[in-house]
């Protein structure tokens, strides 16, 4: 049930250097971008929030799930069943948050690599398009 994916080392970052990217550089982000779009492939369950294990004598539930909801957090008592399932579907969540994470990322490098952009005094930095 749990999702395991393969970690893919991005190509390398360069956005407003300027240049035109090569032939080869489009290729490897697109390469990446294909392999990211696979990981969303196939997650499985998702959920967020977090399951915890307090273990006997904690005096409650021995599997607890917890979340925000309005700014409030809501606790659920699990079966040992609910709590592994539940597990497996938050680190599928988290697996899907950082995949999609990273497809941002490189969407603004190719966007702002290879789409004309505004006159500017000075580059942008990778700061100021979130790649740091």
């Amino acid at each position: 049930m749990e999702m395991r994916t393969k970690q893919v080392a991005p190509p390398t970052l360069t956005p407003d250097t300027g240049m035109q990217p090569t032939a080869a550089e489009l290729a490897e982000w697109r390469a990446h971008h294909a392999q990211l779009t696979a990981c969303l492939a196939g997650p499985g369950w998702i959920s967020e929030g977090s399951a915890q294990d307090r273990g006997p004598g904690a005096g409650g539930p021995c599997y607890q799930w917890t979340r925000k909801v309005r700014g409030k957090t809501v606790s659920v008592a699990l079966s040992r069943e609910q709590y592994a399932s539940l597990a497996a579907a938050i680190t599928n969540w988290r697996t899907v948050q950082a995949t999609l994470k990273a497809m941002q990322r490189l969407s603004r490098t190719v966007l702002f690599t290879t789409v004309p952009g505004a006159p500017r005094r000075k580059r942008l930095g990778k700061r100021v398009l979130g790649l740091v």
